[in-house]
């Protein structure tokens, strides 16, 4: 279990679903399994040298500390369910398709922090990507600097929707 970095308080409704799902998943589901076995451990004996008491303890301290955090992004994130009047811009929640100057096509949505996920062209907002794309428009050219180098790129099509399609 990893913690993500605050970083932006904005998700989309279908990221926001994943974080309370994986909340309820923690809480009802994994942490009374591992109390449960953490008491059966705990009931063998020596606990300094048991095994499982000790894994079973650092699992259910990694649980609590996801837990704890969950419960505090939820409070605190602000969640975007509504597609921005100009839809030709590029904003939160934005799928964008682009061309560098080789002709290499690639296409990401704009998200939150906690929703970002390479193998489905996710980006965080707070990605250098995806600040130098906010605000600009199809048939923009957009450079941004990678660690390779500066990269320009075209914005050859903004749409929003919970999926990748463009229509």
């Amino acid at each position: 279990m990893h913690r993500k970095k605050d970083g932006s308080k904005y998700i989309t409704p279908e990221g926001n679903q994943r974080l309370i799902d994986e909340f309820k998943h923690l809480w009802r589901v994994l942490r009374p399994d591992v109390t449960k076995a953490l008491a059966a451990a705990a009931a063998e004996g020596d606990r300094s040298e048991n095994a499982e008491y000790i894994y079973r303890k650092k699992q259910l301290r990694e649980i609590d500390s996801r837990i704890h955090f969950l419960k505090e992004r939820l409070e605190n994130i602000q969640v975007v369910d509504q597609i921005p009047a100009d839809g030709s811009h590029v904003f939160f929640g934005a799928w964008v398709r682009l061309e560098d100057e080789e002709g290499n096509k690639c296409q990401y949505r704009i998200v939150g922090p906690d929703e970002t996920d390479q193998t489905r062209g996710f980006i965080s907002m707070d990605s250098p990507m995806a600040r130098s794309l906010m605000t600009k428009a199809e048939g923009d050219d957009v450079v941004v600097r990678r660690p390779k180098g500066e990269t320009v790129f075209t914005i050859l099509r903004v749409w929003y929707g919970p999926d990748g399609s463009s229509e």
